[in-house]
Formats: C-alpha cells, structure tokens, sequence
C-alpha cells in the first residue's frame, strides 16, 4: 500500500501544473526523502529543509570540497592580529533576486534579524555568547565593507557562520518579509530562486538569470555555481524503492542519498550514473572507559589490534568505503600523514594484551541497532573479530532512541555508534571529549587532551592547528576512548543524460552546475 500511495503521490507531483515546464525549458527533477519544513532560512528546518535552501540564499562563507570555510559573497575576509575582529569585503556585481544589489546595509539587516530571538534562528546560541562565540558588535564602515567583533579570538567563528544548519547565515533581502512583519519567501542571491511550493508534493524553484557565479571550478557549497537549467523540481518520494524506479523510468534525474547496496546494484546499469564521497560523519565502535572491565587500557588497545579495519569496511559498505582510524575526517584539509596512521591489525598481539591485562573470560556487551545498518553490520563483523581473539562479546540489538538514551547518560559498556558530520575536526573531537562528570555522554576524560581541544578551538594558524591535531590523534590511538572505523558515504545516482551532478560532503544535493541534456 506504501508503494502505491507513494507511486501516486510522485505521478500526481510530476503531472501537476505547477509542475508542467514551457516549451522548451530544462527542469532538474531531485528527490526529497520527505518534506520540507519550512522556506525561512535556518528556522524550522532539518535536513531536507537545509538542501532546498542552500539552493536559493548564500552566506559570507560556505565550506569547500575540504570542510574549510571559504568566502562566497565575501571577496575577502581579514582577521586582526588578536583574533577578536574580522572584516569582510563583499564582491561586486552581487544582486539578489529582485535584482537590488547587494550592500553592506543588507548583511547588517540580516544579522540583526537572526540575533532577534523572535526569529528563532536556529544558530542564535552560537554567537550570544551562549556558544563558541560572542559577536559583541558588527558595523558596514562603507558599502562594501562588513565588521564583526567578538568577544574572544576563535578559530570556529568563520566555519560556524558556514554551517548549513544555520542556512549558512544567508544574506536576504529585506523583500523576503511582509509588511507585516511575516516572513514571506526568501529574496536571496542564490543561483535559483523560490517559484512555488506545493506541500507534501513539491518544492519548485526557477534560475536566477542574473546569478553571479564565482570563477573556477566547483568547490564544495562555494566556487562555481553557475545555474544551468530553468528550473529545479525537488519531489517529495519518501520510499526509496518507488525513487530508484522513478529514476530508472526516467521521470526523475536525481537521487541524492541512496543506500550502499543500491549503490553497487546500479553502478552496473547503464540507464544511470552514480557519485559517491565519503561524508564528515564516524562510525565506530564506543567504550566507556569507567567500566570495571574496559577501563584497563590494555583490553581497548587489544580491540583496536584485533579490529581489521580493511575487512570489516569492506564488508559493511560493499566495498565502497575506505578504513579510518581518525576522529579528523578524511576529506578534511586537516587530514594528513599523522592521521593516516591508524592500528594495526595484529591478533597475536591483541591476545597478548589480553593476557597482559588479565583479562578472564567477562562478558562485554555491545550494543547497536537496525536503524543504521551498516553500523549494525559493523557490531556483527566486529564480534566475530574480537571473539576470534578471545574476548567473550555479545550484541544487544535496542531501538535506536533507547541506544541513544542508553549513550547520553553512558551506561553502556561498546556500542556501535554512528556519529553526525561536523566540519570542523576540533568539533568532531568536542563531539566526544569532555568531562564524564558533567557529560556522561562524553567518551575521552582527559584533561590535558581537553587543554589541546580548548586551543584548537581558539588558534586561527592552520600549521599551529594541525600541529594540534596530530597530538590529538596521537593520543587517541594511544588511549583508545572508541575504534574509530570509517566516515560516513554519500552515495548519489542519476540519469544517464544527467551532466555534471556529483555528490557532496555535506550531504545536501547541489542543483547548480547541472545539466539534463534537454
């Protein structure tokens, strides 16, 4: 019945018309998983939400293919040498979608539209002091010219005011409100702008003629951006089976996220094209390191060497992924040789330490869940491994929420878990360090690891932060707080006659530069 009704919903969506194109029009047709939630950037959004909107407004900054936040409507960005002041110059030539050209005067609205706790912007906490950060005050001492002070020098500021979440703190035109006060449509500077949105079927969008694209190459959510057909349809097809059909029929041209095991199937079919990266998000194995039992750092290391990070991978992701033993994601600019050198695969001495440890036979248990199935494929390869060696390993199978609960307050003793991408590697560490005391959630209690993150956090220098990062992963491979396994994969698959769409590290599906060769 699913099937049907969702195969109803996308022919009702694709002859709808509000949907039927002119003569002569080009239309990318990109699935959505559900609906949107709202088209108010970084306000009652999610996923869905954010990768509609990307289309449509664009920030100061925006993340590169490299997770580091680059300029976008910025031309320049200057930093003082105290870190506390950051001056953007704005690009020339820049207009938004009712063709007024952008100014200072807009990014200053803008700003002080998202700090008003009225707009419920989904980012506030991170610049009201709340947060990282505390932008203490921002002025335009010309048109072109954007001041920002803080509070304290961070070297998170530029990749916080990148984040989709935050709808990458979109610059609007003050149109996009009513005379009321309502939030009506977006007025940005994207490459589309908002034509139409019909719910729980459609969201229909339609190029900006006067987009102006940065030079070069495509790089991740900035660089190239050139809109290259005359609309963009996101239709909403929740079953992934009804999508990958519509896809192979043709009715549709995009797929953004699909699962590994489709991925494998339709690299064989030449009716469609695939694109696959790998994302900022972890997978591994977490050990709560105040357990009576794993609290031995021997027994961790033991895991760690008893891992074969190269099979298990392989096998969960159907050869699609690749191992890493990094908390720094392997398409970040901070992933270099230090990260690259992760355990070794060593039964006889992961026994050793075993023996060393005194270990004698306990059970240790693991937990996981069928919400996220390769993270549960990893618990059962994983197990094999380690009981290979001699530990005695069971998996608790626990719906994901109870998981979670069971993660929040670390009552646990290993869980498969799977961690959200964050772009920043002193953000992926933050994710797990911490005092336990006052953040059970937290897997690495170490203080002198929790004085390294604090300065990554606060030094701008990237030689001085990578130099940090190594130490880090030094550390963490010494100490074993979690098997880190592999990032995340972002698996996309398109139309044969689809030109020019590739995946992203972000997840979120990019609609510019592509073409339908119509």
């Amino acid at each position: 019945m699913m099937r049907r009704t969702t195969t109803t919903a996308l022919a009702a969506a694709l002859l709808c018309g509000g949907l039927v194109q002119a003569a002569g029009a080009s239309a990318l047709k990109i699935q959505l998983r559900a609906d949107i939630r709202s088209i108010n950037p970084g306000v009652n959004r999610d996923a869905n939400t954010d990768g509609v909107v990307v289309q449509m407004v664009e920030g100061l900054v925006a993340y590169g293919e490299d997770a580091l936040p680059k300029p976008l409507l910025a031309e320049k960005i200057d930093i003082s040498p105290d870190g506390k002041s950051y001056t953007f110059t704005l690009r020339q030539g820049v207009k938004f979608h009712n063709g007024a050209p952008l100014t200072a005067a807009d990014v200053l609205w803008s700003w002080n539209r998202y700090m008003d706790p009225k707009t419920d912007w989904r980012c506030l906490s991170e610049f009201d002091g709340r947060g990282q950060v505390k932008v203490e005050k921002i002025s335009a001492p010309n048109d072109k010219t954007v001041v920002f002070e803080l509070d304290k020098p961070s070297a998170l500021f530029l990749s916080a005011l990148a984040r989709t979440d935050c709808a990458m703190t979109g610059i609007l035109h003050k149109d996009s409100i009513k005379a009321d006060g309502a939030f009506d449509k977006p007025v940005g500077t994207g490459p589309f702008k908002f034509a139409e949105w019909k719910r729980g079927e459609y969201i229909k969008l339609e190029r900006f003629a006067d987009y102006a694209s940065l030079p070069g190459k495509i790089d991740g959510l900035t660089g190239a951006k050139k809109p290259l057909v005359d609309e963009v349809r996101f239709l909403v097809i929740p079953d992934n089976s009804t999508a990958k059909a519509a896809l192979l029929k043709g009715d549709i041209d995009v797929v953004p996220d699909i699962a590994n095991t489709d991925i494998a199937e339709l690299k064989k079919n030449d009716k469609v094209k695939t694109s696959v990266v790998t994302s900022m998000g972890l997978v591994g194995l977490i050990i709560q390191t105040r357990d009576p039992l794993l609290q031995n750092v021997k027994l961790r290391q033991a895991i760690a060497a008893a891992i074969d990070s190269k099979e298990l991978v392989g096998a969960v992701t159907d050869g699609i992924g690749s191992p890493n033993n990094s908390i720094v994601p392997a398409l970040s600019a901070y992933y270099g040789p230090v990260q690259k050198q992760g355990w070794k695969y060593d039964p006889a001495t992961a026994k050793k330490l075993l023996a060393e440890a005194g270990y004698k036979g306990e059970k240790i248990v693991m937990l996981a869940n069928k919400r996220y199935p390769e993270s549960f494929d990893a618990a059962v390869v994983a197990q094999q491994m380690l009981q290979a060696i001699g530990l005695n390993v069971e998996i608790e199978v626990l719906e994901w929420a109870t998981q979670l609960d069971r993660y929040s307050k670390g009552n646990y003793q290993m869980q498969a878990f799977p961690y959200s991408g964050r772009m920043d590697p002193a953000l992926s560490y933050e994710s797990m360090t911490g005092p336990k005391d006052k953040q059970p959630r937290k897997l690495w209690d170490n203080p002198e690891v929790q004085a390294l993150l604090d300065k990554s956090m606060v030094v701008n220098d990237k030689a001085e932060r990578q130099k940090i990062f190594d130490e880090l992963h030094k550390r963490f491979i010494a100490e074993v707080p979690m098997v880190m396994l592999y990032n995340g994969i972002v698996g996309g698959a398109m139309g044969a006659k689809t030109q020019g769409y590739v995946s992203t590290l972000s997840s979120l599906p990019r609609a510019w530069e592509v073409s339908t060769g119509q």
